[in-house]
């Protein structure tokens, strides 16, 4: 993580929390280094941005790229020679389930994770050749995480009065939705992904995330 808080899971001597910030080729090279070989690689750093696309600052657009779509491929390069070496190996890019389903308010974010859905399309064809995985896990709308709070830019100057009866609705049913994603369903698809031998590329979490896969078909 960005900034390592030993006190986020509960402490074990075979686990070890190392600074990462995937904007900087640096930081991802000590941490390659440090963590010595890897197995598996799960792609989660993100940041979420919700508003009309007219009212997002550009800034905060390549910022979000940045992130959610430099830093993953950034990462990914990183650690295919040592897996690639090795002949095996998975990599796991989380993505949203903005990707199963246009979505209103959600352009910019939208568009960073479905980059990511076509370059791990690609990125499977050319590493199975080496035995390597390459996965998509895709979360539905997770209310009891902080992703919302990870943002610069508050919602609030995002939506232009113009907007703002377009938007009412849709943040009413923000509040209210019939269907979410836990913390443990995330967990749960990665696992699946990581252990898959079929060869399926995409993993919707969540019951939300599930239902529009399922539509999408």
């Amino acid at each position: 993580m960005r900034t390592p808080n030993p006190d986020v899971l509960p402490r074990s001597e075979k686990l070890r929390i190392l600074p990462l910030d995937v904007t900087s080729d640096e930081s991802i090279a000590s941490a390659i280094a440090t963590a010595g070989p890897i197995d598996v690689l799960v792609n989660n750093a993100g940041i979420g941005v919700v508003g009309a696309f007219e009212a997002t600052p550009m800034a905060h657009v390549r910022k979000v790229f940045e992130t959610n779509t430099l830093g993953v491929m950034a990462m990914v390069q990183a650690v295919i020679p040592q897996m690639r070496e090795r002949r095996s190996g998975t990599i796991v890019n989380v993505t949203s389930s903005v990707t199963l389903a246009a979505m209103p308010l959600a352009a910019a974010y939208t568009a960073s994770k479905q980059a990511i859905e076509g370059f791990t399309g690609s990125l499977a064809h050319e590493l199975a050749y080496f035995g390597i995985g390459a996965k998509l896990v895709e979360p539905g709308y997770a209310p009891t995480t902080r992703f919302a709070h990870n943002s610069s830019v508050r919602i609030e100057d995002m939506i232009p009065a113009a907007y703002s009866a377009f938007a009412a609705p849709i943040f009413e049913a923000f509040a209210q939705p019939a269907l979410t994603t836990k913390e443990t369903d995330v967990a749960e698809a990665i696992w699946h992904a990581v252990h898959d031998t079929s060869g399926q590329l995409h993993f919707p979490a969540g019951a939300d995330a599930v239902a529009l896969a399922s539509g999408a078909k």
